[in-house]
């Protein structure tokens, strides 16, 4: 299994630790922490906490994909985030990525400074954000979903889609360490199949890219637990556990302290790390 990527034109070695992408949502509607941040000020002071408590990438969105979400134009996404892409590029020095399907805000926050794009539509709603990808030479998550959840092989067909994914990201000049997979817990898939693609993750190294894990207090974390969203940090903080044993390279959490202090003793145990001498 592959486990480099390449940001600001550097091979980095994923097999050195598990990476923590910090959330930063700048939405009024967002599930978990919608409207905490939506000002500047506070969206870089949320960014410098995820920094100080561990992150290695700050995950930027303008527009909630929660079930339900209302769409937002593209400009109005675009206000939402280059300005404070802007800012955590000023202030920090961390990695940013920026969460979305539509290229021109794609473009717009590389160019403000954003390494990455995360993708929820793994290239199927826009695939010139392949092209922009491949034209600043940064990153994309790849992540699972589909327009109708009508599955006739739950994990055959999830891998299916991601190998279309994968193969549009080849086809507009991408290399392979500019591509990170993402089974797309919570997107078209009920919350059986949501648990059952996540059990089953190990699938994903068959596609030799590195893996990103998404189940930060999401609703599958109910479904098994019947916790409410403000009760779900340890529950994912389980997932993190899972997800490192079974090929998870990047996990996307909320709370990034809890996250970095489980991962620090898996990494140990699954050969990643070799603990703290001192």
């Amino acid at each position: 299994m592959s486990q480099y990527i390449r940001l600001r034109k550097q091979r980095i070695d994923l097999s050195k630790k598990t990476w923590i992408m910090g959330i930063l949502n700048v939405t009024p509607d967002s599930f978990s922490d919608g409207g905490k941040y939506d000002s500047i000020e506070r969206a870089v002071d949320q960014a410098r906490n995820l920094v100080d408590q561990g992150a290695d990438i700050i995950d930027v969105g303008g527009e909630s994909t929660r079930p339900g979400y209302t769409p937002v134009s593209v400009e109005d996404e675009i206000n939402r985030v280059v300005p404070v892409i802007e800012a955590i590029r000023q202030a920090l020095d961390v990695y940013i990525s920026i969460d979305t399907f539509k290229s021109e805000t794609a473009e717009a926050a590389i160019l403000a400074g954003a390494d990455m794009v995360n993708d929820i539509w793994g290239l199927k709603y826009d695939a010139r954000i392949a092209d922009l990808c491949q034209k600043y030479d940064v990153p994309v998550v790849i992540m699972h979903n589909r327009k109708q959840a009508d599955y006739q092989a739950l994990i055959a067909d999830v891998k299916r889609d991601l190998i279309e994914s994968i193969e549009i990201a080849k086809g507009h000049g991408l290399d392979d360490e500019l591509i990170i997979l993402d089974p797309g817990i919570g997107f078209q898939k009920n919350k059986p199949e949501n648990l059952a693609v996540l059990k089953e993750m190990a699938f994903l190294q068959t596609l030799n890219y590195p893996v990103l894990l998404g189940t930060s207090r999401k609703s599958v974390i109910h479904y098994a637990t019947n916790r409410s969203v403000d009760e779900r940090d340890e529950a994912t903080a389980a997932t993190t556990c899972f997800g490192i044993m079974h090929g998870a390279d990047i996990v996307r959490v909320h709370n990034v302290e809890l996250n970095k202090r489980v991962i620090e003793m898996m990494d140990v145990l699954v050969g990643k790390g070799e603990g703290y001498d001192g």
